[in-house]
Formats: C-alpha cells, structure tokens, sequence
C-alpha cells in the first residue's frame, strides 16, 4: 500500500485527536475523498481535496459534518472552502445545502452562497447567500430570502435572522408572509417557528378575501388566525371599517372586537357608529357596541344621532336595523326624542320608540320612561311612539303615538302655562322643513288651550273634551284647533279656572329631559372609566449579528494569520472576507524583530 505525504499527515492529525492531545478543536477531515493536491500559486497553504466514485470529501468540526464535491483545506489557519453540492448537518436540527461554503473553525462562522437552503423540523430558508454563526446559533441574509413553513405559508424579506435555539426568525424589510387565506406585509416581523406566533412592528397590512387589517403594532397567530393590534390600527371588513386603540381579529370565526375609542364606518349607508368597546360578526352581519354608545346616520343637510346604553346594527347593507336598548335617545336639529328601547329600520325609514314591556302600565317607573319626543316647542308622549321617514329624501313624514298619547307645548307668554292635548292615539303628519302641519288626536281626546288674540292679550283658558280633535299648524303656530263630534268644553278667565285645574291627568312636562346639542344625549351616564390598554412590547433592537463576539474571534484569527504571514497578498484575510466592511477593525501589523 502507497501514502503520500498529504495522506500521511491526514491520519497523524486524526490519531492526534483521537488521542486527545490536541486541546482545541480543529477541522477533521473524514474522508479526503479520492486524492489530495497542492496549489501554492492560487492556494498556498492549502490542500485540495475532491471527491471519490465512493463518496464526497467529509469535513468536521466540533459536532457538524460537512459533505461536498471539492475543498481546500487551509489547515494552518483551520479553514476550508467546499464547493459543489455542499451539504453541511448538525445533528437532526440543521441541514444546510449550497453550491459553496468557506467555514472557519476559529470563528465558527459559516458563510454559505448559492442556492442555499437551510431547513429545520419546523420551516426552510433559501437565499442566496447566507451567514451562520454556530458559536450562538444564528443564521443570517441580507441579499433577500425566503422562509417556507407548511401551516403558516411562505415568508420573504430583504433582511432575515433566525434564531435557532429560540426557533425566533427576525425579518426586516419588505417582509411579506403569502398564506392561502390571507398575505401579511409589514416591515419588521418577529416570527416564532415552534407556535407560528408573529410580532409585526411599523405600518403593517394583513389582506384576505373579504378583510383588511391595517396596523403600526399587531400580534397574529398564523397557527390559528387570530390576531391582536395597535396603534393606528383598522379592520376593512366587506362594507365596514372598524378603528379603535385595541382591536381583536378572528378569522376562523368572521369576528372582531375593539376597546377604546373606537369608530366603526358603514361605507354603504353613509353612517358612523362610535363607543369604547364593541363586537363585529361578520358572518351575521351585525355591530355590537357599548360604552357611550352612538350612531349617527349622515344625510345631506343635517344627521341623526342616536344614543344608548347598547346598540346593535344588523342586517345586509341594503337593510340595516339599528337598535338601541336602555335609555335610548334621538336627536338631530329639529327633532328629538327619548325611550327605554328605540329600533330605527333604514330601509323602510320607520323609527319606533318603545316602553319597558317588563313593566305593568300602571308602574309608577314605566309612566316616567313613556317614550317622548320633540319637534319644535311640541313635546308627544305616550306607550310607543313610531316616527316615519322617506329614506330617499330623508325627510320626516309622519308619527303615531300609540295609547296614552300627549301633546304638550308652553304658553310663550304665560309663565306656568301649557297647551295640552290628550287622547288614545296621536297622529302626525310633517311638512317638507320637516315641522309639523297637522295633529289629529283620535279616541277620548281632552285639550286645555291658552287662546290669545292678534296682540298676544288672553282671551281665556278653553277646557274641553270631544272625539277626536284636529290641529293645524302654520309657520309653527296653531292656525286652527277643531274639535270633532261630542264637543262639550268652556271657555275660562284665568281667575275662574284654578292653577289646579288647568293641567290634565298624566300631565308631565319633561324638558329637563330634552336633549338639545349631542353632548346632551350622554348627560345621564355614569362617569366612563376606560380599560388599561396593555398593548404590545415595543420593538427592541437586538445586537448585530456581526456583534463583537463574533468580530473578536474573526479579528483574533485575521491577526494570527497576519502575525504568521499566512494572509496572501492583495486579498482580504480569510476570516473577515465576506463580513462587510463596516463592521471590521485594521490589524495591527506583526512587530519587526
């Protein structure tokens, strides 16, 4: 049997190491594959070494085996160059494959370009160059790469670091994750391998089939789909738009919810709903929202708000239905109102103030939350109110007060008089300013009225009873007040009629009540104390990658070289070639002797 000298050296550095005599770990090679060579004008220093018809060059180091066609094995300095179908493994947790790698068993620092591929049990990354620091496990491109990883999709990036003990990815840059559900773009990303947890700092979009999210600080779980987000953050949901200071997002389930501050837009119906915290299903197409609860519909000249403890908005957009439960209020410029519960259907343009059914009517309680409503100095109550609009003009058409119907309006001139009408059923009709024209009061009716004559002098206090009775208005005053069939009535001085008599049963006037700007509809809310937003870690910077770890082992070794006059000339040190300039330190140049 022959050896050549390179043969020879091979298996005294390997019986050295088997013997432990050598206390560092330096480069093995396994199997020099079919023969070694020597170069010194191109690789001086170096054997090469290439693959046999049994195998591929085998190199190792410190647990991590690497396979390729061809090395140059700079043994004095303890690094090698592969090429061709380089396949390095550590244990059954990395494998890398590449067209070359040049590793440096001083600094542990791979450098690996073409075609790279690097995967784990958990994902894959190729790129076309890339950095791997074995000392703390990082790998590392900066050209543009790619991460696919099977139930969370395909993430890509200028700029991307992985973490391997802490199976964490950081990826910078145009960072686009592309799901079959959805596509995620931000420009940071923190991304967990082990649970598909993803952390995305600074403007961030997360577009699907029938949503948008738009975020500056957000949490999504690719796992399950479900997110949390911050900061200037909104939900394009079909034909809504959800704002608040925190959102929630479940796709999986079509819901949303938001806490503080929150405005959810109807892009098709023109109306605004706004509270601290609320509930979106879009599946049932409905908006759930408390807290200050407020609706306003947008029309041409002038909008409706409208108030409650709760509201809900549900329904297709060509037929939404508003609802409001508890202490509901109305008000726009020449109309208010007031009721325990209201249902507005914006289709059909009908509006119905309703009573707490729970309650008997005789309820001192349900009396004094009897729906109200105001149009001008005219205040109409009774059990329910339904109030009817044109929903292509927008303007009022008519009301019906149903049961226990009143109408009341204040003297203008007397101090402690009303105009007071009574009956079982109120009907009204509207003109187009939207005042009213006419009032018929049908069943029982009953009236107490302040007559006065051109010069504003009383007449007299008129008491009667009849059928029905008619009123007409004009320029919003009473032109004529008929009283039809059955009349009996009489026509009183002030000194003949007793202030208490001049009242009918039920009077109640509530102007107290009358809400009168939109910051009057939440004049008898109990103080609003909003939720702590916890929110999100702020983005912390981690260390380089080229930190000063690494930099000092890669500076140890390019002067160790520099000092044993190993660096080539006219060529960068082997070490430090492929880091980038900006973070190396000159060598401080071997003293003469």
């Amino acid at each position: 049997m022959k050896f050549n000298t390179y043969s020879t050296i091979i298996l005294i550095a390997m019986l050295f190491s088997q013997l432990g005599i050598a206390q560092e770990k330096h480069i093995l090679i396994k199997d020099s594959g079919a023969f070694g060579d020597i170069d010194e004008v191109n690789h001086p220093g170096a054997s090469i070494l290439t693959r046999s018809d049994q195998g591929q060059v085998h190199i190792y180091h410190d647990g991590i085996d690497m396979f390729c066609d061809k090395a140059i094995f700079y043994g004095k300095e303890d690094f090698v160059e592969a090429y061709g179908n380089v396949n390095m493994k550590q244990g059954d947790t990395i494998n890398l494959t590449s067209k070359y790698v040049e590793y440096s068993g001083k600094t542990q620092l791979a450098f690996a370009s073409g075609d790279v591929v690097l995967t784990d049990p958990q994902s894959t990354i190729t790129t076309d160059t890339l950095y791997f620091n074995r000392a703390n496990q990082e790998s590392y491109y900066r050209t543009g790469g790619k991460v696919v990883r099977d139930s969370s999709g395909t993430i890509t990036s200028r700029i991307g670091r992985y973490y391997m003990n802490q199976k964490k990815y950081r990826f910078v840059d145009s960072v686009r994750l592309v799901n079959p559900e959805y596509e995620l773009n931000t420009k940071t990303l923190d991304y967990f391998s082990d649970n598909g947890h993803a952390y995305m700092y600074g403007p961030s979009t997360i577009v699907g089939d029938s949503s948008k999210i738009y975020s500056e600080r957000g949490f999504y779980n690719t796992t399950n789909d479900t997110g949390y987000f911050v900061r200037k953050s909104r939900i394009d949901y079909d034909n809504r738009v959800i704002e608040g200071d925190s959102l929630y997002f479940d796709r999986n389930k079509n819901f949303a919810s938001a806490t503080n501050n929150i405005v959810v837009t109807d892009t098709i119906n023109s109306s605004i709903i706004k509270g601290h915290y609320a509930e979106v299903y879009r599946a049932k197409d409905s908006v759930y929202i408390t807290k200050r609860a407020l609706a306003i519909t947008t029309q041409e000249t002038d909008s409706i708000y409208m108030h409650a403890d709760t509201l809900m908005v549900t329904g297709k957009p060509e037929h939404r239905i508003t609802r409001g439960y508890y202490n509901g209020k109305v008000y726009k410029s020449d109309i208010s109102a007031k009721a325990d519960s209201i249902h507005a259907d914006h289709k059909t343009g009908l509006t119905q103030l309703i009573n707490l059914k729970r309650l008997n009517k005789g309820d001192a309680f349900s009396v004094a939350r009897r729906p109200i409503l105001w149009n001008l100095d005219n205040q109409m109550t009774g059990d329910t109110i339904h109030l009817k609009s044109n929903p292509k003009t927008e303007k009022l058409d008519s009301l019906i007060v149903f049961n226990n119907a009143f109408l009341i309006s204040k003297d203008t001139i007397s101090e402690d008089a009303y105009n007071q009408i009574s009956g079982k059923v109120l009907i009204g009709l509207f003109d187009d300013n939207n005042d009213i024209k006419q009032v018929d009061i049908l069943k029982n009716a009953e009236s107490i009225n302040y007559s006065r004559n051109d010069d504003k002098e009383l007449i007299g206090i008129e008491k009667s009873k009849s059928a029905d009775i008619l009123i007409l208005f004009e320029a919003k005053e009473v032109i004529e007040l008929r009283k039809i069939t059955q009349f009996e009535g009489k026509l009183y001085t002030e000194e003949d009629l007793p202030k208490n008599a001049r009242k009918l049963r039920g009077f109640d006037w509530r102007d107290d009540e009358r809400p009168k700007s939109v910051e009057d509809l939440f004049k008898d809310d109990p103080p609003l104390n909003l939720p702590t937003i916890k929110g999100l870690e702020p983005y912390k910077a981690d260390e380089e990658f080229f930190g000063d770890a690494l930099l000092d082992r890669v500076n140890k070794a390019d002067q160790e070289a520099e000092n044993k006059k190993l660096n080539q000339k006219d060529q960068a040190p082997k070490a430090s070639r492929t880091i980038p300039k900006k973070f190396l330190k000159p060598l401080i140049a071997p003293k003469k002797e």
